[in-house]
């Protein structure tokens, strides 16, 4: 008589059931870490790679090109840089009255009574808020890709938002 087969045991470190976050006390905030850390090495890696590429033409070259060509080149690294701090400034403010949610260069106040739902969908790349009418805030300072942090702050934000909407 063979046993069954059983489950592998879960990887250490890893809860196997549903886990209940605290979230910290109020007013707190929320941001991506993923984001910031690959805003920060591009803009490093490209300043790397134009320093580099201004050393290997040396000046011959370098005198060649027109000062339409190197405002061309200025535009498009302010373009990135805009970009890319649009991305690493997305937030969520937690407070008592309410959520300020920062999404690149917007920026929306919500109420606790505008709070159906906070999630975080299987295969999104960042969380949502559901409200009452059926619309929807995207969350990009909650990035899927931040892992655990991102379950955290979306258990959190739900812990936060029930016991809002519990008290009058």
């Amino acid at each position: 008589m063979t046993t069954p087969p059983q489950d592998p045991p879960a990887p250490p470190g890893r809860p196997t059931g549903p886990r209940r976050v605290t979230p910290p006390p109020l007013p707190y905030t929320i941001r991506p870490l993923g984001v910031r850390l690959a805003v920060i090495g591009l803009l490093a890696a490209l300043t790397a790679v134009i320093v580099a590429v201004a050393v290997a033409f040396g000046p011959e070259i370098r005198a060649q090109f027109t000062t339409f060509q190197r405002a061309t080149l200025v535009v498009l690294g302010g373009l990135v840089l805009v970009c890319g701090h649009a991305l690493a400034r997305s937030r969520i403010v937690v407070r008592e009255s309410g959520l300020r949610v920062v999404n690149g260069y917007r920026s929306r106040e919500l109420g606790w009574g505008e709070v159906s739902a906070v999630r975080m969908r299987r295969g999104a790349p960042w969380a949502s808020i559901e409200h009452p009418d059926g619309e929807v805030t995207s969350l990009l300072a909650i990035q899927h890709t931040d892992g655990t942090r991102a379950e955290d702050a979306v258990l959190g934000l739900r812990a936060v938002a029930r016991a809002r909407q519990a008290t009058p």
